[in-house]
């Protein structure tokens, strides 16, 4: 189980995408639409198979239904929300954390399309936000990463009031975090780019 890629969510998409081009020195790549989630992400290389989601309302689509994911019709500042670790076989994996004590819910099936117009599809637990990251399974789609600008990935880490209930769930699903106590739930990743080391939490 391999970070995938880190979820740093915005209520203004277009304003986080410049912050986040301003602190690194490299400007993320527009992703694509989530049709009927109301939201459109923006991407940067971590390095391997690994990038940045920036994501936020989309103002081209009308309001979802439901809230849309990760918290963002709720956020005031943007911030890095959440995670996904990446398989090659999502039931097994599933299967797998059940057994060993920890739901991480059912499958779900979503798709977007690249500004160029080509489809990607992959399967994906519930987008969820915190230390325990949700589980993405690109399956036949090539990997976002391969084509995005990259900045160095220099940590990532969890810190959270109860961090051996947060290892315990990581080891369940069969991924790995260093995880420090601390008063409240934050995620903390550290890039490097041109414009030199920068922290965003």
């Amino acid at each position: 189980m391999k970070l995938d890629h880190l979820v740093y969510a915005a209520p203004d998409l277009a304003a986080a995408v410049e912050d986040v081009a301003r602190l690194t020195g490299v400007r993320p790549l527009p992703g694509g639409s989530h049709v009927g989630m109301g939201s459109r992400n923006h991407l940067l290389g971590l390095g391997g198979a690994a990038f940045l989601e920036v994501i936020g309302p989309d103002p081209e689509q009308p309001d979802p239904a439901g809230p849309r994911p990760f918290g963002i019709d709720d956020l005031t500042e943007p911030g890095l929300v959440g995670w996904a670790v990446a398989t090659d076989d999502l039931d097994e994996t599933i299967d797998r954390a059940r057994a060993a004590g920890y739901d991480p819910g059912p499958p779900t099936e979503m798709s977007r399309r690249r500004p160029g117009g080509e489809l990607l599809q992959w399967r994906l637990t519930a987008p969820r936000t915190g230390p325990v990251p949700f589980i993405i399974d690109w399956g036949d789609t090539p990997h976002p990463a391969r084509e995005l600008p990259v900045v160095r990935l220099l940590s990532f880490e969890a810190v959270h009031p109860e961090p051996e209930a947060v290892r315990k769930d990581l080891s369940a699903l069969g991924g790995e975090l260093n995880v420090r106590e601390g008063a409240r739930p934050a995620l903390v990743a550290r890039l490097e780019g041109p414009n030199g080391p920068v922290t965003l939490s």
